[in-house]
């Protein structure tokens, strides 16, 4: 492992090798290249498995515009998680607990997408449908490995927690159990049961509204490489003592390498965006934007910035939301209204107007805006 490999190559240089941060920006370079070297191969096989995407909206005009991409690939998520399971297996440092929860949550999420992937394609050749896995059999497993991360979280932080203060005086924080508020100092302290109800939702939550906002070629892609760029300097800081300090965010011990897994996320789907952005040669499918989703609520558990999360990722937010509305008004109406034109959202101003390429792009910007707000939250606290 690379990890092992920079205690004998960089030697005394204690700081190169031992600094998250500068093995998280290793990571997205090498998950970068490495997606960018293989990918034409992985497009190939899954070409190869006619595994092509054939969109389907209950909206003859929404169908109308996306007839271009029948038949092109889909389950390239398999790409971005092999890249950033190797990159972070490479990277990060294997015997740390929250790495191993890591891989964890990327296989499980991994394999529910893939397995709805493949039941829509092969249910798509027999039948002409689109089903796969219903919502509540999706929502069962993302339940259920929220409520084993939180479980596990929890207890490994009882006998982790960060010891602060003077020799003489030393003191304990439970920073396990904080939940940071923007804009709000001291934080809010959790029972086991108030903790892992925020881990279900935030890992579900995220799942999902990555999940919706994979409706255009890049669209996701690019949103999750902001976000998660953001995340490997948030994590990077609530892994180190002086700099948690100094900004007032719960020090978790350790969390730092999850630096590691955000930068081999940012890398991968960056590499990925260069196949995947207008017109796409494939598209990831819920093979990867559920466990892309739920990586990002898992670092922002650990790193406790569940509600910081909200503001990073924005625009999944948005989309997430644009899609319960719709429904809501959709019900309360009886059918007879709908707040957008549809949703999620992207589909809304695509209808109205605007190109593909014009609402991935100034979503992505929206992204942005996000991103550097998320940060300046830090020292505005």
């Amino acid at each position: 492992m690379l990890y092992r490999l920079f205690h004998v190559w960089l030697g005394d240089a204690h700081y190169a090798h031992e600094n998250p941060l500068f093995r998280g920006g290793c990571a997205a370079l090498f998950c970068f290249v490495l997606v960018l070297a293989i990918g034409p191969t992985i497009i190939r096989q899954l070409v190869r498995f006619k595994v092509g995407d054939r969109p389907e909206f209950d909206h003859a005009q929404l169908n109308k515009l996306n007839i271009a991409k029948a038949d092109v690939p889909t389950m390239g998520g398999s790409l971005i998680m092999l890249v950033v399971f190797i990159g972070t297996l490479l990277l990060a440092d294997p015997y740390n607990f929250y790495v191993q929860m890591s891989l964890v949550c990327l296989v499980w999420l991994t394999g529910v997408g893939a397995v709805d992937d493949w039941m829509k394609l092969s249910a798509g050749k027999r039948s002409g449908t689109r089903d796969g896995l219903r919502f509540w059999e999706k929502l069962i497993f993302q339940l259920g490995l929220g409520v084993l991360l939180g479980y596990f979280i929890f207890n490994h932080g009882q006998h982790n927690h960060a010891i602060v203060g003077s020799p003489a005086d030393p003191r304990t924080i439970e920073s396990y159990r904080v939940l940071m508020v923007p804009f709000y100092k001291e934080g809010i302290f959790l029972g086991i049961y108030a903790f892992m109800f925020i881990t279900v939702m935030v890992v579900t939550f995220t799942s999902n509204a990555v999940n919706l906002t994979d409706g255009m070629d890049g669209l996701a892609s690019g949103c999750v490489a902001l976000c998660s760029g953001v995340f490997m300097i948030l994590a990077y800081v609530s892994g180190n003592t002086e700099l948690a300090g100094k900004l007032l965010i719960p020090f978790v011990p350790n969390s730092a390498e999850l630096s590691v897994l955000c930068g081999a996320i940012m890398g991968s789907s960056l590499g990925f965006l260069w196949y995947n952005c207008h017109p796409a040669r494939v598209f990831m499918g819920d093979t990867g934007s559920l466990p892309l989703g739920g990586l990002i609520g898992y670092v922002a558990i650990v790193t406790r910035q569940e509600l910081m999360l909200f503001i990073v990722g924005g625009v999944f937010v948005f989309e997430a939301v644009s899609v319960m509305l719709q429904v809501a008004c959709f019900k309360m109406t009886r059918g007879r209204k709908r707040l957008f034109l549809v949703a999620p959202v992207h589909h809304h101003f695509h209808l109205a107007g605007w190109s593909e390429p014009q609402t991935v792009i100034r979503f992505w910007l929206l992204g942005a805006v996000f991103a550097v707000f998320a940060l300046a939250t830090v020292k505005l606290r």
